[in-house]
């Protein structure tokens, strides 16, 4: 049986994007920033690769260089010459004119998106807000873009005392409410999202609507909790999920990955609370027997760290994912595959503002089977899911190029 596992390291950009300023975003690079930090150490992810990507380079000294070679000859970060690459390594380049998590994620199952999807930067208009209003029979408050944690601060007493539900946005394509668990118990906030995902279609078709609980006491300090939940627009066209589910393969969602489809494709599905339970469930189906892909979203790296410019907490959570990779691989069987990527940036360095930024990802994808090499950039996410379908022996109905290619393409019975 073969099995894909395609892990996506949320938010873990390589460099800014040659139209990066366009986006607002001038010298951002996420790797660069975080691997300056004295508590980074990626020896593992460096032995497969990642520091002979296209533009990846040293961070420029400091404990961080040091942490970052993991080795004793530091040289291979330049020149490769330390250390035998073991993984097939890419810079991936996204074709679709975003940076945030659904478009990213769409991409890189074959989606490309010709514009971006609608932001709000002065609030939600009325034509939204009135139907929402009758809809969930409560009135809203704030209706601007906001940070999470302090929105439920400036706004949680006032929704506590009237039961008005806390509407915000980001710089995300996302619609974003916000109630107090004693106020709106859980099912009923799911719900009132739901209701809000109807009304926001066509022109308002935002990539996300997002519950986001809390608790805590008036007067005192409101803290989320790990109860959000994601609501996506569906996907419009067929990605590489429908493909292999439609011939019969296992589709497994783990992490946010079936909230960002809407579930389409996804044949099992299991949530985390966050990167390592993430790793853990992982590891789980690698013990287990099925034929197919299985798609995992560590989140920690944008939520936790990225939005918050929080380098020490990203350097520390990248090296905690480098250390369990030895057990990721050592569960691997004779015809899997291990890929890992990325579906934006949001470098924790950059004050301009706490949004994604516009960066190259990497790619690096190991089998026991398969031949180290280095394929430069490629054009498009979409050449992820294109590797995919092809190892499966499928055809992508989207535009995508296989990395099983040269060397590696008989690993794939693609017609």
């Amino acid at each position: 049986m073969k099995r894909v596992f395609l892990i996506v390291l949320d938010s873990f950009g390589i460099g800014a994007m040659e139209d990066a300023a366009s986006y607002g975003d001038v010298g951002v690079n996420t790797l660069g920033t975080v691997s300056s930090s004295p508590f980074f150490h990626m020896p593992n992810m460096q032995e497969m690769g990642l520091f002979r990507i296209d533009g990846v380079k040293p961070s420029g000294g400091g404990s961080g260089e040091k942490n970052r070679a993991g080795t004793k000859d530091s040289r291979d970060c330049d020149t490769g010459s330390a250390i035998r690459q073991t993984a097939v390594t890419a810079r991936m380049t996204e074709r679709s004119k975003g940076k945030d998590t659904t478009i990213g994620h769409w991409e890189i199952a074959g989606i490309y998106s010709p514009g971006p999807l609608p932001t709000y930067p002065h609030g939600f208009p009325e034509e939204v807000l009135a139907p929402f209003r009758q809809k969930t029979g409560r009135g809203v408050l704030c209706n601007l873009p906001y940070s999470g944690t302090a929105v439920i601060q400036d706004y949680g007493d006032a929704h506590k005392e009237t039961g008005d539900l806390i509407v915000y946005t980001s710089a995300d394509s996302v619609f974003q409410i916000a109630a107090h668990e004693e106020v709106v118990p859980l099912e009923e906030l799911y719900e009132y999202c739901r209701i809000a995902r109807e009304i926001l279609q066509g022109e308002h078709g935002v990539g996300r609507v997002i519950a986001r609980p809390f608790v805590g006491p008036c007067g005192g300090q409101f803290t989320r909790t790990s109860h959000r939940h994601d609501f996506s627009i569906l996907p419009p066209g067929i990605t590489m999920l429908d493909q292999l589910s439609e011939n019969g393969k296992d589709v497994i969602a783990v992490g946010k990955i079936k909230d960002i489809f809407a579930g389409k494709g996804i044949t099992e599905s299991v949530y985390t609370s966050g990167n390592e339970e993430g790793i853990e469930r992982t590891l789980e189906y690698l013990d287990r027997d099925f034929e197919g892909l299985c798609f995992i979203n560590l989140v920690d790296y944008d939520m936790l760290y990225g939005h918050r410019r929080d380098i020490a907490g990203y350097a520390r959570a990248l090296t905690y994912f480098d250390g369990r990779l030895p057990e990721i691989m050592g569960k691997m069987r004779e015809d899997d595959l291990l890929m890992i990527t990325a579906d934006h940036g949001c470098d924790p360095g950059y004050q301009a503002t706490t949004d994604h930024t516009r960066e190259y990802t990497p790619f690096l994808m190991y089998g026991p089977k398969l031949e180290p090499e280095n394929l430069g950039t490629r054009g498009s996410f979409a050449d992820i899911g294109a590797t995919v379908l092809h190892y499966f022996g499928m055809k992508p109905v989207f535009e995508g190029e296989t990395m099983l290619q040269g060397r590696n393409s008989a690993l794939s019975s693609a017609t």
